[in-house]
């Protein structure tokens, strides 16, 4: 299993709710570009889920390097 999911933002905040933001922010994310490394938990897999169609998503192994398939 995959430890960790790499969080990149692809999409402004512009014209998006309130709640949006939060979550982006709550990711660690600022601006489009940025890019967080966060934990493959449910919690974490929700809040991507609610912004999905701002981020890019991939599964990485514990240090970093993405995973082989």
């Amino acid at each position: 299993m995959k430890t960790h999911l790499r969080v990149r933002q692809t999409g402004s905040v512009t014209n998006q709710t309130e709640h949006t933001r939060k979550v982006l922010r709550g990711l660690g994310l600022r601006k489009p570009g940025n890019e967080v490394l966060v934990a493959n938990t449910p919690s974490f897999r929700g809040m991507v889920k609610k912004v999905i169609h701002l981020v890019s998503v991939e599964e990485v192994d514990g240090n970093g390097a993405q995973a082989s398939k």
